[in-house]
């Protein structure tokens, strides 16, 4: 009997682990549809990400602030429902997440990142976030962010060869916690970040989201 509840203890155990790491997420909109690989080296804001898909938070919010060649934002929860005209993005959920800042997850394009105030703690905010598009740079391009933007900070060799190629938006790096990663319909990203837009880069046409959480198997 006690052999078989260790056993039960520990299926449930490596059940809850592999439930953890590698999570995917399904972000549905008009546009298409984005999957993306949460990190797990920014366990927090994977974790808050994964309980507000899961309580339907997004269902019904907007893509609210785009910005073409850059990025695109969403998760105000006083998006839902908005009038046409309605200045958003000061909407949130009561808390902040501390920032998971890591060397080697960068603003490439398709990057899943935590949008914040200005605050000097640098903390995320509890359910906004924004998807990269940014454009493709230059070595003198990168070479002059690296004086300016970025104050000395040199870009990582690897990092800036995918700035070069693919593309991305470098000088929030370090700056803003990214937490994922867009792994299919990258092409999503351009079509909204085509929309024409108001004064305050909000879309005319509203781009409603759905969140899902992918299921998983196990390690599969």
């Amino acid at each position: 009997m006690k052999k078989l509840l260790l056993l039960s203890t520990l299926f449930l155990l490596i059940v809850s682990l592999a439930a953890a790491k590698n999570r995917k997420v399904k972000v549905i909109t008009p546009y298409g549809t984005m999957v993306i690989r949460l990190y797990d080296q920014t366990p927090k804001h994977r974790d808050n990400f994964v309980k507000l898909a899961r309580q339907h938070f997004y269902d019904s919010t907007l893509f609210h602030r785009v910005i073409r060649n850059f990025m695109i934002q969403g998760g105000d929860p006083d998006s839902k429902h908005a009038l046409p005209g309605d200045t958003l993005g000061n909407g949130d959920v009561g808390y902040t997440i501390p920032p998971e800042f890591q060397l080697d997850l960068f603003h490439r394009k398709g990057a899943l990142a935590a949008a914040r105030d200005d605050r000097p703690d640098n903390a995320s905010s509890g359910c906004q976030f924004y998807i990269v598009q940014g454009k493709v740079f230059t070595d003198e391009q990168l070479d002059k962010l690296e004086q300016t933007r970025l104050k000395g900070r040199k870009i990582p060799v690897d990092q800036r060869q995918v700035y070069k190629t693919a593309g991305g938006s470098p000088h929030l790096d370090q700056n803003y916690t990214v937490f994922g990663q867009v792994i299919k319909g990258m092409d999503v990203i351009d079509k909204i970040a085509a929309l024409k837009t108001d004064s305050h880069d909000r879309p005319l046409q509203d781009v409603p989201v759905k969140i899902r959480v992918i299921k998983k198997w196990l390690f599969f």
